[in-house]
């Protein structure tokens, strides 16, 4: 997305915003003290929690970009950079509390249609910066910046993130001086890319007290049997992006293609472009879609009882048409199985959400704006980016819970 491009969402975004007392200055000091007393109850010392609380009002009241000296700039002075600068990358403070703290906070106000993990690219310039590497955007082409995955909590009108996991490429994760230098922990890095969203994610379900829910992965994924499995061992539903140059297996044998053993996602769709239906698919409003069971490559078939061969066919293939006559829009694969398509692309559609609004808002609080090196840094940074992200977001409907939240969809689970 380019800069002109981006500045627009974000000025539709926040004049769609509603006016009057829920949008005011009042609404969002009382959103920021309310969530405050929540997020920062970990913390051990009551400086901690004034650092805290100073670092949450400086993103959001900081123009421009929230680094630590603009920040300090606008709550405290020159005095109050250094302090701010060792709460952020040298104290003691715990991230992992203050984030299901806040993912906490936000279930209790309405429960969350999905939790959508969403990827994030931070451009750089510099080499210095905590997993900074070259790569390949598909969107920007040449990219140099960090790369990380944001765990969003997802309702159809209103989406923050509450968790982050930052990639670390081999040029990182190999080399013993970075690694000490950056502050990494032992057991950081060491995963691909689609391993580090799911990552990210998976601990969430795992080890934090937050409603079980499904998980978009709005990021392509490669290795697909591996990565459905993950969730599919945890008993988590999940629906995931790939490419329809991705192999798979038709897995009804009623259907075209059963016998062609490995073949693309775009042809086993080719084969299946009769039996589309209109669906209303969350932001795109009408839509062609069509859900078919499929296996990846080199599954065997399962057995019944008596030893019979079913066929393979434990994940259903879900095709999106916005152009009846062109390529699908999007592809994914799932492990709800009983679910039909419309109610799978209503989920799809939050991970859109989530894309707009950290293209929107996100930008405004500062998730790209930090410019230390530390992996400690970077994490706490990007925890009160979050809480901030969450604070502007309830301050325009007054801290109450978003109109059409917690609206569960029927059915999902897996297979």
């Amino acid at each position: 997305m380019s800069v002109s491009a981006g500045r627009a969402v974000r000025e539709q975004s926040w004049s769609a915003a509603p006016s009057g007392p829920a949008g005011a200055p009042e609404a969002r000091e009382a959103v920021t003290r309310g969530l405050g007393d929540v997020l920062f109850a970990s913390f051990a010392r009551r400086d901690q929690r004034r650092k805290g609380e100073q670092y949450l009002r400086g993103l959001l009241q900081t123009e421009g970009r929230k680094s630590i000296r603009n920040i300090a700039a606008q709550v405290g002075g020159s005095a109050t950079e250094q302090s701010l600068h060792h709460f952020i990358s040298s104290s003691t403070w715990d991230w992992q509390p203050v984030r299901e703290a806040l993912a906490g906070h936000l279930s209790r106000l309405a429960t969350p249609q999905a939790w959508v993990v969403h990827p994030m690219a931070i451009p750089k310039a510099g080499d210095q910066s905590v997993g900074v590497d070259y790569g390949v955007d598909p969107c920007t082409g040449i990219f140099r910046g960090q790369r990380a995955f944001g765990v969003w909590y997802a309702t159809e009108t209103l989406n923050t993130p509450v968790n982050w996991r930052l990639f670390l490429p081999g040029s990182w994760d190999g080399d013993e001086e970075r690694r000490r230098q950056a502050e990494i922990p032992e057991g950081a890095g060491g995963e691909t890319l689609e391993q580090c969203a799911a990552a990210a994610v998976l601990e969430v379900m795992a080890s934090w007290r937050v409603p079980a829910r499904p998980v978009v992965l709005n990021t392509h994924i490669n290795r697909i049997g591996a990565t459905i499995g993950r969730f599919s061992a945890a008993g988590v539903p999940v629906i995931a992006r790939i490419r329809g140059t991705d192999r798979l297996m038709m897995g009804d044998p009623a259907l075209p293609g059963y016998d062609g053993g490995a073949l693309t996602a775009e042809r086993i769709l080719a084969g299946v472009r009769g039996l589309r239906r209109p669906v209303r698919a969350a932001g795109t409003g009408d839509t062609l879609a069509v859900a078919v069971r499929v296996a990846c490559v080199g599954e065997p078939p399962r057995r019944r009882r008596g030893g019979a061969a079913d066929a393979p066919g434990d994940l259903v293939l879900v095709g999106e048409w916005r152009d009846p006559q062109g390529p699908p829009a999007a592809l994914w694969v799932t492990n709800m199985t009983a679910v039909p398509a419309g109610a799978l692309l209503r989920l799809t559609g939050l991970g859109g959400r989530a894309c707009q609004d950290l293209a929107a808002a996100g930008e405004d609080v500062g998730l790209k704006d930090f410019e230390g090196r530390s992996f400690r840094g970077w994490h706490r940074h990007m925890t009160l980016a979050s809480a901030a992200h969450a604070v502007a977001a309830l301050s325009r409907t007054g801290g109450a819970p978003p109109v059409g939240a917690g609206r569960g969809l029927d059915g999902l689970r897996t297979t």
